[in-house]
């Protein structure tokens, strides 16, 4: 992989914290890239930056130094109004709770941000049902999300991340709040879609059973990003 073709480029990026009077390095130049179609696990402790490292790369928190890319364009230094643009047209998030709006069907739920990125109702609803189709969830797209099982819910919340067709995807323990066999089912779903769209997907998890099923592990040591060592 080159820098040319990677959707995700992480180039010595610093980020500090100012706790009272010491200052905490979570990321210290810190390197990574991911290709279209791969799939990157994110296994470290609680504390060691896994958020940080994703709401940077999401254009959530700006780097004190570094730069991240996008396509190949360097954003880190976007002001406000770029970088909302930039993550409705290029970055999916995928949370450990789904965050669907509970007055809305699941249908809806994956039609909003399409629609606020300008699309029309009756476009926006026909690829919402594709969507759900391939996540087979089709047949509960008029339900609201109190009415659908935990893996329902995040398989709408899956949809939803990908609506807008982004070219990144950033999960932060997506299985995490589910039973074994839904978060498996759950975990395939999300592989399927991956390899289908071709969006470069990182995936935060603590779930050694699953980082092993994706294409490579990362961690985070001394602020850098490096190969995990399964024991």
């Amino acid at each position: 992989m080159t820098a040319n073709n990677a959707s995700l480029r992480l180039e010595k990026v610093e980020r500090h914290y100012v706790q009272g009077e010491n200052r905490l390095t979570v990321l210290h130049k810190a390197d990574f890239e991911m290709a279209p179609g791969e799939m990157v696990a994110l296994v470290a402790p609680s504390g060691a930056g896994k958020s940080t490292l994703l709401h940077i790369a999401g254009l959530l928190e700006r780097p004190d130094d570094g730069e991240v890319y996008i396509d190949t364009k360097p954003c880190g230094r976007f002001d406000d109004a770029q970088r909302t643009q930039m993550r409705r047209a290029s970055i999916g998030f995928v949370y450990q709770f789904h965050h669907l709006l509970p007055e809305f069907s699941a249908l809806e739920n994956v039609m909003l941000p399409q629609m606020i990125r300008g699309l029309s109702h009756s476009v926006a609803a026909k690829r919402a049902a594709e969507l759900l189709d391939y996540m087979r969830i089709g047949k509960r797209a008029e339900h609201r999300p109190a009415e659908l099982s935990g893996g329902e819910q995040q398989r709408v919340a899956i949809a939803r991340a990908v609506a807008n067709s982004p070219h990144v995807l950033l999960a932060d323990e997506p299985t995490g709040n589910l039973d074994p066999t839904t978060s498996a089912y759950v975990f395939d779903a999300l592989t399927a879609l991956v390899r289908q769209s071709g969006v470069a997907a990182l995936v935060a998890t603590h779930n050694h059973d699953l980082a092993r099923r994706m294409d490579r592990t990362v961690t985070l040591e001394g602020g850098k990003i490096v190969d995990y060592r399964f024991d």
